[in-house]
């Protein structure tokens, strides 16, 4: 019964900014890696930011300084807040945890759409 769902995404002018939010329902065992993803069609998934539950965190080039990520565990959540958008962010960003045992669990995806 693990339910990943994003929320936030939607259309933004370059240089605006955009907050997604990972909303996490179920019995998850305890979390070892989260993320966000982001997917072109016909092109590669690929990572955006994502955070260890020690608290480290990586960001793709493309995006850092631009973009944070953040949880709260108390409310099983995960944003990332996205400033100075520009057009080739536009993807389909996708939620992804892994617990200890490696178990994946991924969302269905929300669309940010970067135009003018």
């Amino acid at each position: 019964q693990v339910q990943i769902v994003e929320s936030g995404g939607g259309l933004v002018q370059p240089g605006g900014s955009l907050r997604l939010s990972c909303l996490a329902s179920g019995s998850i065992e305890s979390i070892y890696v989260r993320g966000w993803y982001r997917q072109v069609p016909g092109k590669q998934r690929e990572v955006v930011a994502t955070t260890t539950s020690g608290g480290s965190t990586f960001y793709a080039a493309s995006v850092e300084g631009r973009f944070t990520i953040a949880t709260d565990d108390a409310k099983n959540t995960m944003t990332l807040q996205m400033n100075n958008l520009r057009p080739e962010d536009t993807a389909v960003y996708y939620c992804r945890l892994v617990d200890h045992s490696r178990r994946d669990y991924w969302g269905r995806g929300t669309q940010v759409t970067v135009s003018a």
